[in-house]
Parts: C-alpha cells; sequence; structure tokens
C-alpha cells in the first residue's frame, strides 16, 4: 500500500483532535499497516487502535503491522464516531479523525486541515458534520496566542 493520507497537528494540540486520516478503503487490516508505517517512529509503536465499530465493522481484533501486532477495539461510544484512536504504550495516544474513504478531495482536503488545527477544539464527529455543512471550523482570534 502507498504512504498513508495523514495529516497531524503540527504542534501540542488543544483539542480532541490530534490530525486526520483518509484512508483509501474501508478495509482496516489493509490500510492500519500504511497508517503506522506512515508514523515518525519518535512517536512510538503502535500497539492499540480503538475504532467506531459503525465506521469498520469487518475490522479484524489484531492487525500484524513490521515487527508486531497491532490489537484493534471496536466501540460504539459516540465520543469515538469517526475517529481512530493511536495508542503508543507510554508514549501517549492520538486521536484522529477519520475522513470516509469515498470523500470528495476538495472536501477531504477541508476536513484533515481543520482536524489538524492545533486550535481545533471540535471531536470528529463535529468537525465532519461541519465541514459537510459548508461551515468552516470555529477560530476566534482570542483563542490564538498572540504572536511576538
Amino acid at each position: 500500500m502507498p504512504l498513508s493520507r495523514l495529516n497531524l497537528t503540527p504542534e501540542a494540540s488543544h483539542g480532541p483532535l490530534d490530525g486526520a486520516w483518509w484512508p483509501r478503503c474501508d478495509t482496516l487490516a489493509l490500510e492500519l499497516p500504511a497508517l503506522v508505517g506512515s508514523l515518525d517512529p519518535g512517536r512510538g509503536t503502535v500497539t492499540r487502535v480503538t475504532v467506531d465499530v459503525a465506521d469498520w465493522p469487518d475490522a479484524p481484533h489484531t492487525v500484524p503491522a513490521p515487527d508486531h501486532v497491532i490489537e484493534v477495539v471496536l466501540s460504539d461510544a459516540a465520543g469515538e464516531a469517526h475517529a481512530i484512536t493511536l495508542e503508543c504504550g507510554t508514549v501517549g495516544c492520538w486521536e484522529l479523525l477519520v475522513v470516509p474513504p469515498d470523500e470528495p478531495v476538495g472536501t477531504a482536503g477541508r476536513l484533515m486541515t481543520d482536524a489538524a488545527d492545533p486550535w481545533n477544539t471540535l471531536s470528529a464527529d463535529a468537525v465532519l458534520a461541519r465541514v459537510e455543512d459548508g461551515v468552516g471550523p470555529e477560530r476566534r482570534m482570542t483563542e490564538r496566542p498572540m504572536m511576538e
């Protein structure tokens, strides 16, 4: 598989998302190794992922990755909708918006940009809803630090 279409927050995130991932298909066993392989090794080894059961109904319980196996946890919690949580042992967790594979390029680009904005305060579900409704992310100058 080619490298994942991934956009990570460039600095510390101030919201629930750390970026976005746009898989090419809805087969997690095919997509997850490419996602994990495209992450900076300094972020740690992804040992476990949590995904929305509605987005990935046929997801396996484990997915082989180079040099290890990733545990897959299926969730039906509202907070997990349209998101993937990557757990990297003691290094931490990253929450990514999952852009639907069939999303048009322009919309997918907006979703990925909005989710990776370090000042985004919206959940994955809310980012999807706002972009699909034609509304940009919440951006108030008072929320951003002053540039010196």
